[in-house]
């Protein structure tokens, strides 16, 4: 049987057994969900692992990719042309992680489904475990966790990204009340029927479905947790930015205030507590420079809106990204719709503002005010489904 590597490469040359038991027709009883950006070179590799350690498993590989620039589809199709174990998804106008979790969950009709990254960092040699765990009647959701005994971080996280991810632990365990020791695990095995029961609960965006599926669930998930080794990537490079920071917080909010408002509207609102501070400061630099209070207050209503789309676009909107030209109509767009806002934001902060000693609280007056009409622009305009 040729591995998956050597097919991605070309080197097939049709003689390539379809797996299959004695009757032909065995169902997958494990179906890996494989989410993935620019993982060309790692996808072949990961499917001979998978290969190697699911031995007596009925198992099935579901890629769900990004519309990656890199070829990850073309080459996972390429296996998938002869290995019937593996299928691809592929997502365009869309993107995210949670997204793509979700997709192929939905996507499967095996009776338990594994999360892991395409990356190499997670090891696959655990997957017969927790298998087993999670067939057992008394458990929902078997996690691989660095934070148990037996456990660590290895060489996969930087001294930066494991504090970060220490304290992004920590509060999801203070503020939902999650008892899972590693919460921000990315590989974890459900229970289908379970998982298909709470994505609509789920938000499609973000980064850590683990913790939306644990913290949707309210305590009714019985968990197992395993420990494991987080390996150092081989191939490519990290998806994780700086600013999934604020996409994190935007779920723990989300996720405490029992989902009365979506994940989306708090990235932008956290997105707009940033243009506040860039508001204020911006308007402070003009009225040292002499600039009339109301000239002032729209410039940087201006630099505050600037900031905002850019950051809306990195993050808020990321799986709707604008680029190059687009952006810029983007830009521009985003600019001609919240004029209205401008105006009720200059309108209010000229009534407010008196006394030169309280011009902050006439710029937070106006810069609120502008924010509804932003938040308006920025879903049914600018950064519309195509």
């Amino acid at each position: 049987m040729e591995s998956a590597a050597s097919i991605a490469q070309g080197t097939d040359e049709g003689g390539w057994d379809r797996p299959r038991d004695a009757s032909g027709l065995r169902a997958a009883e494990l179906s890996v969900v494989l989410p993935s950006f620019n993982e060309a070179g790692n996808i072949p590799i990961l499917i001979d692992l998978l290969d190697k350690a699911l031995s007596g498993i009925a198992w099935e590989a579901i890629v769900v990719d990004d519309n990656s620039p890199d070829g990850t589809t073309e080459v996972a199709r390429k296996i998938a042309g002869v290995d019937p174990r593996v299928r691809v998804i592929r997502r365009i106008g869309r993107r995210g992680l949670s997204g793509a979790c979700i997709e192929g969950i939905l996507s499967s009709s095996a009776p338990f489904v594994a999360i892991m990254d395409a990356d190499l960092q997670h090891d696959e040699t655990l997957l017969p475990k927790m298998f087993a765990a999670i067939k057992s009647d008394d458990t929902d959701l078997v996690v691989a966790s660095r934070k148990v005994e037996g456990g660590t971080v290895g060489e996969g996280l930087s001294a930066i990204r494991a504090w970060g991810s220490n304290i992004a632990n920590g509060l999801a365990q203070k503020l939902l009340n999650v008892t899972l020791s590693d919460p921000m695990s990315g590989f974890f095995m459900v229970r289908r029927d379970k998982a298909e029961a709470l994505a609509p609960r789920l938000s499609p965006q973000g980064f850590k479905i683990l913790l939306d599926l644990v913290s949707s669930a309210n305590g009714t998930l019985k968990i197992k947790e395993l420990p494991f080794t987080f390996r150092e990537r081989q191939h490519g490079e990290s998806k994780l930015d700086t600013l999934v920071t604020l996409d994190y917080f935007g779920l723990l909010l989300a996720k405490y205030f029992g989902d009365i408002v979506s994940v989306r509207f708090l990235m932008f609102g956290l997105v707009g507590a940033s243009g506040l501070f860039v508001h204020l400061v911006a308007l402070r630099f003009f009225l040292l420079g002499g600039m009339e209070f109301n000239l002032a207050q729209t410039a940087a209503s201006f630099v505050a809106m600037t900031s905002n789309f850019f950051l809306n676009n990195q993050l808020t909107y990321r799986d709707r990204r604008l680029r190059g030209v687009r952006a810029l109509i983007g830009l521009l767009t985003f600019y001609a719709v919240c004029s209205v806002g401008v105006l009720a934001n200059v309108g209010v902060a000229n009534l407010i503002y008196a006394d030169p000693v309280y011009w902050w609280v006439a710029g937070t007056a106006g810069a609120v005010m502008g924010a509804v009409w932003n938040y308006a622009a920025s879903s049914a305009l600018t950064w519309r489904r195509s």
